[in-house]
Parts: C-alpha cells; structure tokens; sequence
C-alpha cells in the first residue's frame, strides 16, 4: 500500500531543508515526504497525485511567500484532498493572520519559526493532527470490510459498535455494491447469514455479535490480576479520566466498558464548548485521545464487557461479569453514565436499527443523502448531531415539544442552526407513529397543541430525548433517587435507609455512595452537571477520594 503523503512548503531553500530533515527524522516510515518552494508546483502535483488516486495526509505550508501566501494555497489545496490536516508555518508578526485563518479555511494548526527543538515545538502538534487524521482514514480494501442490508438492525449494531471504537471499516451495501456481492459468491455465503465481517487476515464472521466481533479485533475482555486498587466501570469522559488519574498515580486499574468508549459524549460529532479545544472536536476524537493516555499510563481496558452485578465481602469489592467471570477490586467508581430514553410512539421499536436510531447519526449519515431526516430532542447532542446531517441531508428537521430551543440548547449552537438552510425547527410536534415495511418510511407527526397530526416521508429518525440512568444492572443496596439516579455524599444523609446501613465514624465522601468504598461520578450522579468538562472533573476527583479511602484500609 502507498504511503499516505505529507507536503511542505516554503520559498525559503534553507528553511525547507530543515524542515523536510525534521519531518523525515520523525515521519518517514510511515509516511512520504514531499517538499518545494513553489506553490504553484505544489498545486499542479496535487492533481497528479489525485488522479494516481495517491492520498495527503498533512500540508505544511509557509504562510509568506512570493507567489501566494500560505493560507491562500492552503484553501485552494482543500479543494483536492478536503480531509487533509492543514498546518501554517508562521512567523510572529503573521500570528494574526493564522488565527483568522482558523475560520477561514478551517486551519488546524499554526507553528511559530523558530521550532527548534521540534522534539518540543513541533514533532507534538504534529503528532496530533496526523493521530487524528488516521483514526478517520480509511485505506482502500485494506482493513475490516462488513457486507449487509443498510437498514438491517445487527449491520447497524456492527457498524456502530466498530465505530464508537474508533476502528476504521469499509460498508459494503449488498444491494448496490459489486465487490460486495463477489465476497458474497467466493466465500458461497448466502445472503440470509449477512452481515458478513471480513477481517485482513482472510477470516469472516457471519451475523455476529458484538463480543465475538471485538475479540477478533483483539480488544480484552478478560481480566488479567487477582486483584485491583479501583475498577471503573463505564468508560464515558468521566470513566476515562478516573482511568487516566487512577493509571497515572500508580493505583492497579481496571476500565470496565460495554460497548465502546466515550459514552453519549463518543457520538457527538463535534464538542465546540470543550476547554483548550478552540476549533472544536468530535466525540470520537476525545474518545481517541483518552484512550491512548489511558494505555499509555497501563490500565486494563476490558471491552466489550458487561457487568452483571457486585457484592461487597471484608471490604473487597467482587464484580461479576456477564460472562460469569470475576474480579475483584478494593474500590470501585460506578460512571456508567446515561442512556436515550425510548420514543413513545406506535412501531418506533419494529424500526429501531432500520430506520430509527438512538444517536448514531454519525454512523448513519451516509444513508441519508439527499434525503429529509428528522431529529427527536432538542439538547446539545440533537443540536450537534442536527449540525453533521446537514451536511448529507437534503433537509433535517428537528421535533421538539416546547416552542424553541432557547431553555434546553447552548447558545452557540442555536446560532449554528439559524445560520444553515436545510435545518428547519418543528416546535410543540412529538413523533406518534413509524410506518413502513422491511425499513422506516413514512412517520406521524402530531401538533401537542392543536392536535393536528401530518404523515410525512422520513429516511431516518434520530432520537436524543431526555436521559436515564444506567443503573437497572446494579443489584448492591445502593441508595438511588426518584429517577434512579445514585446518591452521593452528604445528600445521603437526608435519607432513613442510609442511616440505619452507614457504620463509619465519617461522613461519606463528596462522591461516595451509601456504601463505602464504592463511588459514583459522571452524568449516573444524582446532581450531576451534564457536561463533558464536569464529568471529566468528577472523574478525576473520584480517584482523590480512592486514595483517602485505601489510605483508611
């Protein structure tokens, strides 16, 4: 396979070579350099390497030279290689053009002259750009291949599952694809055993489950020690900072997930409020990013795994798996988080997965093109999902039961929305009925105020509508409120049941639950904020506690 290519450019010979010695010290195994100084040339190669159907990774480019300025080329190199990473080499006084061309080219990056050392000044952003650049880069044929029905519910659980962990997979539909048919007749598979998983080593699953397809991908599903400091079960934003504190203060852990890592946060297709991350990032990309300090720091990440319950026997902290494994732990930080709740409406479960998705409009919005699609929420995650089906919808409208989205969506994104064409508000509207055959077609729109009901055609709906709390798995007494969400801290002291259970001379700790030892961080919180950046907080501030618990036995 070709390597994927980095471009630098500079008019400024000196500069380039040091430039290309630094990229190809660093990058040349995997990737291959190519410079000039002329900006020009570099536009007339990028057309030969399209049409060699070669592929750009990253553009390195000056931001003053003779013939165009660095962020004039740039937006024309765009044009050729859209998902490319775009980065400015700049000096101080261009600072102010770089910042603007954020905006207005979508700069990823921008690099003040001098770099050196580029150990600290460049290899780091670079590193960056080009890790997330290959978390999104699919090679031709070369990776896992998954053949199906696009409105088929198990395709759609295996694509989503691949997805949420970030492991790159070529669709094949079955009903417009010719290779996909071809594996088909090869391997003499019938078309009532798809999906079919085809792996790089020649091997193929038919209609699997999840757990079968992520032991083939070498994801660990099993434990490796007799006994852990903490076990964290749930790997959304708060689960992975809890694992990348617990890691990093030398605490033996153990990262519990079910499906894949990020939670709710994991499908959103851009987080624009997030610190330090002024251009905004994907769910997927924050997941990423987690997940490699994560391993980095030596933490077990057992996935996709599924607890079935604990029990608390002299302190230790036994945790049955699904599969009827167990590990033990001394503490254990419950960050399991918060589930969609079901749409109310007739049929909507006959299509769920065919039509009908909770989230996952990143993994289904290809399916959409040019087609109308409805969102059911009015939140941040239906405002940010409505945002990218833009981009592939011929219309997405959004039904909400309130009249606007002023008291249930940030600012910001409502300006996004009033600013694109193709979104279009549906206020004091519920979804009452799905209708079709083998897939969604048609749904029932219905007026909450004059009772009005419209049947109108719809190729997909996307719900984001309130939250539950995961927490019907955990059969430990453990004090839960009204909503099943878990009571931390000095909120437990105004209930009667945690009085007659809690025998410890303390209080519990700001984020401990009834039972000592057991934690509860993240949206699963009663109390909890919502946001990624406080759950990430909490994460962090539950390991705190861990240490001041162990330190008590």
């Amino acid at each position: 396979m070709q390597k994927p290519i980095i471009i630098a450019l500079d008019d400024d010979q000196q500069v380039l070579r040091a430039v290309v010695r630094d990229l190809r010290n660093q990058y040349a195994k995997e990737y291959k350099i190519v410079s000039t100084t002329s900006a020009i040339e570099a536009l007339g190669a990028l057309t030969e390497m399209k049409n060699k159907d070669e592929v750009v990774a990253l553009f390195l480019s000056d931001q003053r030279m003779p013939e165009m300025l660095g962020v004039d080329f740039l937006q024309k190199a765009k044009e050729f290689f859209p998902n490319a990473k775009r980065a400015l080499l700049t000096a101080y006084s261009d600072t102010e053009a770089a910042i603007r061309a954020i905006n207005d080219v979508q700069l990823d990056y921008y690099l003040m002259k001098p770099w050196d050392p580029p150990e600290e000044k460049l290899y780091p952003a670079l590193n960056d750009l080009l890790g997330e650049w290959q978390s999104q880069y699919i090679p031709h044929f070369n990776g896992i291949r998954i053949v199906g029905y696009q409105w088929s519910p198990r395709s759609h659980q295996v694509k989503d599952f691949l997805s949420g962990n970030l492991i790159p997979y070529l669709w094949l539909d079955i009903e417009d694809n010719e290779m996909a048919n071809e594996l088909l007749t090869i391997n003499n598979i019938d078309k009532k055993q798809l999906p079919a998983v085809f792996f790089e080593d020649g091997s193929y699953l038919l209609n699997p489950d999840i757990l079968q397809v992520g032991e083939k991908t070498g994801m660990r599903s099993k434990a490796t020690k007799p006994m852990y400091d903490v076990a964290i079960i749930g790997a959304g934003p708060s689960g992975l900072a809890a694992a990348v504190y617990g890691g990093s203060e030398g605490l033996a852990t153990v990262l519990i997930e079910k499906r894949a890592p990020g939670g709710q946060a994991g499908s959103s297709s851009r987080i624009e409020n997030y610190l330090g991350f002024p251009n905004g990032l994907s769910g997927a990309d924050l997941s990423r990013r987690a997940i490699s300090q994560v391993t980095r720091f030596g933490v077990e990440f057992l996935s996709p795994t599924e607890v079935g319950g604990i029990q608390i026997k002299d302190n230790y902290k036994i945790i049955t798996l699904k599969d009827g494994s167990v590990l033990n732990a001394r503490s254990i930080i419950i960050t399991t988080g918060v589930d969609y709740r079901a749409l109310e409406a007739i049929d909507v479960e006959k299509f769920t997965g065919a039509g009908i998705y909770y989230g996952a409009s990143t993994t289904e919005a290809h399916a959409c093109k040019n087609q109308d699609v409805y969102i059911v929420g009015g939140g941040n995650s239906a405002g940010q999902s409505a945002m990218y089906l833009s981009n592939y919808a011929a219309k997405v409208f959004i039904v909400i039961r309130k009249n606007d989205l002023s008291s249930t969506m940030s600012q910001y994104l409502i300006d996004q929305i009033n600013a694109t064409s193709n979104i279009h508000l549906i206020g004091e509207t519920i979804v009452g009925q799905a209708y079709g055959t083998d897939k969604l077609e048609e749904i029932c729109l219905e007026n909450i105020i004059t009772k009005e009901r419209k049947q109108v055609k719809a190729a997909a709906v996307f719900i984001f509508i309130g939250a539950k709390p995961v927490t019907d798995w955990i059969k430990l007494d453990i004090i839960k409120d009204d909503k099943g969400f878990i009571e931390t801290g000095r909120e437990l002291l105004k209930y009667e049941a945690f009085k007659k259970s809690w025998k410890l001379p303390r209080e519990p700790f700001l984020l401990e639950t009834c039972s000592p030892g057991v934690f509860a961080a993240g949206d699963v919180r009663a109390g909890a904020m919502n946001r990624v950046a406080s759950a990430v907080g909490e994460g962090a501030m539950a390991v705190k506690f861990v240490h001041e618990y162990l330190a008590e036995h």
